[in-house]
């Protein structure tokens, strides 16, 4: 059955991906300084429209959520991320900032793009490999105050259901098995909240593009992840 024009132009704007890759717009960072004395935690969130979140206000985004859940453990996060972003426009990104700082915690979640875009999942086994040692540098060289979030299944979002939603679950299962894997080896904390994502039916649990998720459904994942970053910080 022929696809309507509609969801392929919707997808294509809103992972923010043309015929053409465009050189990412480098995120702004806060400049170095000291921790506030009696503050909680520093924290530095890493990734792409999942961590901006795309079409929610700030406090809604799972990183502030987290902060925001935490009582004060962590400060709400410093943010490198951008709608669209792979891991090697990441990367980009990263450098790009020239944020030099050194955090309690850094949090990724990165690899939607790759999927979307049909990029070889060993490129971004290669990509994610080095993601990871950039966030334990950010850390202070410690890979037990990093944690990773898996990719959330946009195959099963109103946005995706024109879409073969088989394959998509199928290659979004590679990508974080391979990013679990990775971590795994690396000393690296692994949160996967792909499950919440597949149980999302109900439409408040979208943000209105029907595509990126709202402040309801990201607070889940903040919710699952809260006390792994507890632990983390011991």
């Amino acid at each position: 059955m022929r696809l309507p024009l509609l969801f392929p132009l919707l997808l294509c704007l809103l992972f923010n991906w043309s015929c053409t890759q465009s050189t990412p717009v480098p995120a702004q960072a806060p400049p170095p300084g000291p921790t506030p004395s009696g503050a909680g935690a520093s924290y530095l969130a890493l990734g792409d429209s999942y961590t901006i979140g795309q079409g929610v206000p700030e406090v809604d985004r799972w990183p502030v959520l987290l902060a925001d859940l935490s009582g004060g453990q962590i400060q709400r996060p410093d943010i490198i991320a951008q709608t669209g972003w792979t891991t090697a426009e990441l990367q980009q990104a990263i450098a790009a900032s020239g944020n030099q700082k050194s955090y309690e915690l850094v949090s990724l979640l990165i690899g939607v793009n790759n999927q979307y875009r049909g990029l070889p999942l060993a490129q971004y086994r290669t990509e994610f490999r080095q993601l990871l040692q950039t966030a334990v540098r950010f850390a202070a060289g410690r890979p037990g105050r990093v944690l990773v979030l898996s990719i959330p299944d946009w195959g099963q979002s109103p946005a995706g259901r024109s879409y073969d939603r088989a394959r998509i679950s199928r290659e979004i299962d590679q990508f974080n098995a391979a990013a679990q894997e990775e971590c795994r080896t690396a000393g690296v904390a692994f949160v996967d909240i792909t499950d919440l994502t597949r149980g999302a039916q109900d439409p408040t649990q979208f943000a209105t593009d029907g595509l990126h998720y709202s402040g309801a459904q990201m607070r889940q994942w903040a919710t699952r992840a809260l006390p792994v970053m507890q632990r983390l910080l011991l």
